[in-house]
């Protein structure tokens, strides 16, 4: 085994356990995507940018475009139409990133963007960050007509 190997073996580790902890955080909210999923992801895009970065790396896009993939099988359209998922399908989106990072060797930048990965996740729930969430502020909002429901005729007053 050589410095080489060892020094990849580092950077797709390091992606492994970042992507870990962003499955982590997505578990415990319930997502339907979670630790494993994440960390598979991240360490399979740290993986393969090591490797071919320096000689192919346009296969890095093929990773991105892959993962746009895996990221639609979350997305769902629940009851009343809602869209569920998305949350979860940007943050395995970031985990790629994160691999991807990772695995060309800036494992301070991929220790920082998993960092403010779990940040966005938590901000909603962590007491102080919370006032961050727009959704607190929402109901101060009129709605746009674009995005209102299709029972409310567009030029209605707002809430």
């Amino acid at each position: 085994m050589t410095h080489e190997d060892l020094v990849l073996f580092g950077r797709v580790g390091l992606a492994f356990v970042l992507c870990y902890a962003v499955g982590f955080e997505r578990a415990l909210r319930g997502s339907p995507a979670g630790d494993r999923t994440y960390s598979l992801v991240g360490t399979a895009a740290a993986a393969i940018t090591a490797v071919t970065v320096t000689a192919a790396p346009q296969a890095i896009g093929g990773v991105v475009t892959g993962i746009g993939f895996i990221g639609a099988g979350l997305v769902l359209r629940g009851d009343r139409g809602m869209i569920r998922g998305m949350t979860s399908a940007a943050a395995l989106f970031a985990s790629t990133g994160i691999g991807v990072v990772a695995g060309t060797g800036h494992h301070w930048l991929a220790a920082f963007v998993a960092l403010l990965t779990i940040v966005d996740l938590e901000v909603r729930h962590t007491p102080g960050l919370n006032r961050l969430d727009a959704h607190r502020y929402a109901h101060r909002m009129t709605e746009d007509a674009e995005y209102a429901s299709p029972e409310v005729p567009p030029d209605a007053p707002g809430l």
